[in-house]
């Protein structure tokens, strides 16, 4: 971006205006559509928990509410509409941030955007089929012939959008090291250097973000986090910003002259 290229801020804030009207339509337009399949959508959101239930009458959820049923679908059109907009916002938010951006680097907006939604909803599934199953089984485990679950819709669907929301977040990590990477604030040498430090982090955040305390699960967890990790590092050593012509510029500078 040239300096005279450079918008007032009022200007700003009238972009982000039209952007975040276009978010809202978007998701207004997903909402529509997930309404019809809202029972389908929390159907298939319910069945890792219903499989962990034991057989019988108390194989469901329940609301306690007269509207508690009706609000838990119009939160799942919500959820739905979001995700099916997840395209739409990405694309609106790297656009708003573009101009910023030079004119080589501009390009790398559509993968951007397409790596952006599929990371994220890597990180979805992966907290759908591998953290649910083994969550819902060790909390159902408590029941016995005095207690038994009767977990509420909304209890359940709060519960589960925390979780996926997180894990879709952090997969998110290659793509926030490569923004990263692009505008000088980290390197792959600097990446390397943190990694005694990232391995701690990810399994501090696998212990609490793992529903169940044993080992097992939580370095199932950490796993695919210490991937993205190095994932990172790459992408930071292929994409980040060449250091070695400085380097060698550097050195030659501060050799004699002969």
């Amino acid at each position: 971006m040239k300096p005279e290229d450079k918008m007032p801020f009022t200007q700003h804030l009238e972009e982000l205006r039209r952007r975040l009207i276009i978010c809202v339509i978007a998701v207004a337009i997903g909402f529509s559509i997930s309404y019809f399949f809202s029972e389908k959508i929390f159907a298939w959101l319910m069945k890792p928990l219903l499989d962990a239930l034991p057989e019988g009458p108390d194989r469901r959820l329940v609301y306690t509410g007269p509207v508690e049923a009706l609000l838990t679908y119009l939160k799942v059109s919500f959820i739905g509409g979001v995700a099916l907009a997840i395209p739409v916002i990405l694309f609106q938010f790297w656009r708003f941030v573009a101009p910023g951006l030079y004119e080589h680097e501009q390009r790398y907006l559509y993968p951007v955007v397409f790596l952006s939604t599929l990371f994220f909803a890597g990180g979805v599934l992966f907290g759908y089929y591998v953290v649910f199953p083994y969550g819902f089984k060790f909390f159902t485990s408590f029941a016995n012939e005095y207690i038994s679950p009767m977990i509420t819709t909304r209890e359940f669907l709060a519960f589960s959008t925390r979780i996926l929301l997180a894990f879709g977040l952090i997969f998110e990590l290659p793509l926030v090291a490569l923004v990263l990477t692009r505008l000088g604030l980290i390197n792959a040498r600097f990446l390397r250097r943190q990694r005694k430090y990232a391995v701690i982090i990810v399994f501090a955040v696998a212990a609490i973000l793992t529903p169940t305390p044993d080992v097992v699960n939580q370095c199932l967890m950490a796993a695919p986090l210490l991937v993205l990790y190095e994932m990172s590092v790459w992408i930071a050593y292929f994409f980040g910003r060449k250091e070695k012509a400085t380097t060698i510029e550097k050195e030659q500078e501060t050799q004699p002259a002969a």
